[in-house]
């Protein structure tokens, strides 16, 4: 039987997929032909494979694995079914291989993906209770969700990308001196992390298992770290980052399509390492994901927020995020985004470190539609990241979403900020 369920609008569904897809091929097209079986991080697949990869798993997560649909090409769907996560560039070497289909096989595969899932999206039974992949949706919101978060990962991998080999997306960048790095006194209270299963249509499997957790008083950061604070640090014997380069004895910012001067009021984006070390260097420490929610989410009347800046839909206002921009600006460029501790730029202009390592809540359950998402990854490695990027899709931007990547990975849009005892 068809759902009805007013929850799972076909029409919008649809219309999301196209959007991914389109995206998708946005993307692809900044980069060179010529450029495509590079590895611009030694750490990831070569462009050719996300090309596969994207429909592949689209098709697979709801029509074959759900909707118990014959494949399209076994051989095709095996090869492009996965990425990598290799802890170090020899792991990856053994992922390394030259005999990729051509783009016109990969092309001719994607566009038979497409169609078998907007026709399983328009006719199909995407709801049935009986059938773990498909309670209350749950491939298709995988499928939908996954894509976008790949458009995350392909555009920090074209950022590592030669200038010459990609195209160019004209924006306007503004700079000024950096805002005081004062802070914003948190109110001891409850943080409360994991979603309810039944108050989000779809959440993935690391974000369920509700937990209230006691947070003692603390201060935190109104603004995260900026380039002219890490500055300070450099000169003092600290790291530099993997997004600058020094030239002419002066700093510039690699940004994503243009080499530009350093600028100090932009967020610095180090791993994680490095930014424990500037905390330890500044007498501080990093927030842990409890106290990131805190002062987020929770508020002086212990009630919690939807977002940071209240029940609004996130929208340009509120933060730096998808896609209105591929580089940070100033932390200080979106107050009306600001928590109800006054703490600003929580959600969007790069990921937030914690200190926390990633892990499950209580009573975790692999997902039935994506049983290795998380799971493979409560390792002891990755550490909890919060908030978005600028090219973090709004579909993500959820109390309970969580990012994760090991501590000396340096080419994720991932910035930070320090917190004290009150």
């Amino acid at each position: 039987m068809i759902s009805t369920t007013p929850r799972l609008n076909r029409g919008a569904l649809v219309e999301w997929y196209r959007r991914n897809r389109e995206r998708s091929a946005q993307i692809f097209a900044l980069v060179d032909d010529a450029a495509f079986a590079q590895r611009p991080i030694p750490l990831r697949h070569p462009f050719i494979f996300y090309e596969g990869h994207l429909p592949a798993f689209n098709f697979l997560t709801l029509n074959e694995r759900a909707l118990g649909q014959e494949p399209i090409d076994p051989a095709l769907e095996r090869l492009f079914e996965r990425g990598i996560d290799p802890g170090s560039a020899q792991a990856a070497q053994a992922h390394e291989r030259a005999d990729w289909p051509s783009r016109a096989t990969i092309e001719r595969f994607a566009r038979a993906c497409d169609d078998r899932v907007i026709e399983a999206l328009e006719r199909a039974t995407l709801i049935d209770p009986s059938v773990p992949r498909l309670q209350r949706g749950q491939s298709v919101y995988t499928m939908l969700e996954h894509e976008p978060m790949h458009h995350e990962t392909l555009l920090y991998i074209i950022h590592q990308l030669d200038y010459a080999h990609k195209g160019r997306i004209a924006q306007e960048h503004h700079d000024h001196q950096p805002p005081a790095l004062n802070f914003c006194e948190v109110d001891a209270g409850v943080a409360h992390l994991g979603a309810d299963a039944d108050a989000i249509p779809f959440g993935w499997d690391n974000e369920f298992g509700p937990s209230s957790i006691e947070v003692p008083r603390f201060a935190m950061s109104r603004y995260p770290v900026t380039n002219g604070d890490w500055l300070r640090f450099v000169e003092a014997g600290g790291p530099v980052p993997a997004f600058w380069i020094e030239r002419d004895g002066e700093f510039l910012l690699r940004a994503a399509f243009e080499e530009l001067p350093l600028p100090l009021s932009w967020p610095v984006y180090v791993t994680h390492d490095q930014a424990q070390a500037y905390a330890t260097w500044a007498g501080m420490r990093l927030p842990s994901e409890a106290e990131f929610h805190r002062a987020a989410y929770g508020t002086p009347q212990g009630e919690d927020r939807v977002y940071p800046w209240g029940e609004d839909a996130p929208n340009a206002l509120h933060g730096n995020f998808d896609f209105a921009r591929f580089d940070p600006e100033a932390v200080d460029a979106h107050p009306a985004g600001a928590s109800a501790w006054e703490i600003e730029d929580l959600v969007g202009n790069g990921w937030e470190w914690t200190a926390s390592l990633f892990a499950p809540f209580p009573g975790f359950e692999p997902m039935a539609s994506y049983p290795q998402y998380s799971a493979d990854f409560f390792d002891g490695k990755h550490y909890v990241m919060k908030g978005a990027s600028p090219v973090t899709a709004r579909e993500l931007i959820r109390p309970s979403f969580r990012n994760w990547f090991y501590s000396d990975y340096p080419y994720m849009y991932a910035k930070f900020r320090c917190v004290a005892a009150a």
